[in-house]
C-alpha cells in the first residue's frame, strides 16, 4: 500500500507560478512511476505530467508543455509539479498517482492521493 499527500495547491492570478509537492509512504518510493493528472469541474480526469523511477524521462500532456515541470526527489520520498504561466483553464483539482506500469491512461497508476485545488483567476 502507498499513501500520497498532495500540498501546495492554492489561489494564484493568471501568470502566476505555484508549485505542488507530493509525499509518498508505504513502498520503496524509487520503485515508483509517478504522475499528476487533474480534474476541471465538469470534465473527465485529465493526464497532467508523468515521470520514471529514475527521474531521467518525463512526458508531459501537451496543454501544459514548455509550462510545467514534473520532478522527484527519491531520498525525500516526493515528486513535485512546477507550474508557471498559469491559465484560467488550469483551473481543477490536481492529483497524485503512483504505480508500476508506464503511460498516461488513470489505468497505469495504482495509488492516488487526495488531491489538492489550484484556481488560477483572470
Amino acid at each position: 500500500q502507498v499513501t500520497l499527500v498532495e500540498s501546495g495547491g492554492g489561489l494564484v492570478q493568471a501568470g502566476g507560478s505555484l508549485r505542488l509537492s507530493c509525499a509518498a509512504s508505504g513502498r520503496t518510493f524509487s520503485t515508483l512511476r509517478m504522475g499528476w493528472f487533474r480534474r476541471a469541474p465538469g470534465k473527465e480526469r485529465e493526464f497532467v505530467a508523468g515521470i520514471s523511477r529514475g527521474g531521467g524521462v518525463t512526458m508531459y500532456a501537451d496543454s501544459v508543455k514548455g509550462r510545467f515541470t514534473i520532478s522527484r526527489n527519491n531520498a525525500e520520498n516526493t515528486v513535485y509539479l512546477q507550474m508557471n504561466s498559469l491559465k484560467p483553464e488550469d483551473t481543477a483539482v490536481y492529483y497524485c498517482a503512483a504505480g508500476t506500469s508506464w503511460g498516461a491512461l488513470s489505468s497505469a497508476f495504482d495509488y492516488w492521493g487526495q488531491g489538492t485545488q489550484v484556481t488560477v483567476s483572470s
